[in-house]
């Protein structure tokens, strides 16, 4: 009676089979770690290469021809209003800043950027966060065609106007995606992203309070039809790397278009009329009635 063994020393198929399988997943096991994955203490060491975003590619006019053509009426100017709201983006770049001109302004918002992305990043999945540059831009959101909005009788007037924002707004930076499998940090891959704003367009809401409100507030609100279009430069891999990969443009644009749509309202409470916390105590109740 013959006893059939996997493993003998005379060769069979199955011996054959199995050794060239194991051989296989070895010899893809071997490329993939060391070729794409990154095992380095400093991840940022191995990636000597961080694509940088060309300020002076991008920057565009700041005087968008945006009015419609003239018609039987002229729609009402925002100039005064476009330099209302350049003003208040100036003062929230500056003060990002530290009121600090120079580099030395540019690496104390780059150090805050950095801190704020380490702080919500998702731990399990991505390494340390490294931002390489910040540009903060130069010029401001322009607002066009005011109108007011149809409302119902006795309904609280609505003014909408549209929106188009164009500047050189842009980050770079640097990071791992963690693989946990067979083991907790077993490999990592370097990436490498430069992002930058190409064009933001959306129609905008301001809604004023109701004379019997409670809690007074202004309700600015955008379109959830807003147009984002980002430019994305990326680079994957350690050794051998992957250029601009069409899925993680998809994905950042789509991550970005959400956070922008879940906070596409905000509430500005009037000096003098309430406090933020009855106004967040008339949100907790409007959102259980």
């Amino acid at each position: 009676m013959t006893t059939n063994y996997i493993f003998s020393l005379q060769p069979t198929f199955t011996q054959g089979l199995i050794l060239g399988q194991l051989s296989v997943l070895f010899l893809l096991g071997t490329i993939l770690r060391y070729l794409f994955f990154d095992n380095s203490e400093n991840p940022f060491e191995t990636t000597s290469y961080h694509p940088q975003f060309d300020r002076n590619s991008l920057l565009r006019k700041q005087n968008v021809e945006t009015q419609p053509k003239s018609g039987a009426e002229e729609p009402e100017s925002l100039e005064w209003f476009n330099v209302l709201v350049r003003q208040i983006v100036d003062v929230y770049r500056s003060r990002l800043r530290d009121d600090l001109p120079g580099l030395e302004g540019d690496e104390i918002a780059r150090q805050r950027i950095e801190a704020f992305a380490n702080k919500i990043r998702p731990a399990g999945f991505l390494d340390q966060i490294k931002i390489h540059s910040v540009d903060l831009g130069v010029s401001a959101p322009t607002l066009y065609n005011a109108r007011l909005r149809p409302t119902r009788p006795g309904g609280v007037p609505e003014l909408e106007f549209d929106a188009v924002y164009e500047d050189t707004l842009s980050i770079s930076l640097s990071t791992s995606y963690l693989f946990n499998y067979p083991t907790t940090s077993f490999a990592r891959m370097p990436i490498s992203l430069t992002i930058s704003l190409s064009q933001f367009k959306s129609s905008v809401s301001i809604i004023p309070p109701p004379a019997d409100a409670s809690a007074p507030v202004l309700t600015f609100s955008i379109s959830p039809n807003f147009v984002l279009d980002l430019t994305t430069t990326s680079l994957m891999g350690s050794r051998a790397k992957l250029a601009n990969v069409p899925k993680l443009h998809e994905l950042i644009q789509h991550q970005v278009r959400r956070v922008l749509a879940a906070r596409a309202t905000w509430k500005v409470v009037l000096p003098g009329l309430a406090s933020v916390a009855e106004v967040k105590t008339e949100l907790k109740k409007e959102q259980l009635s």
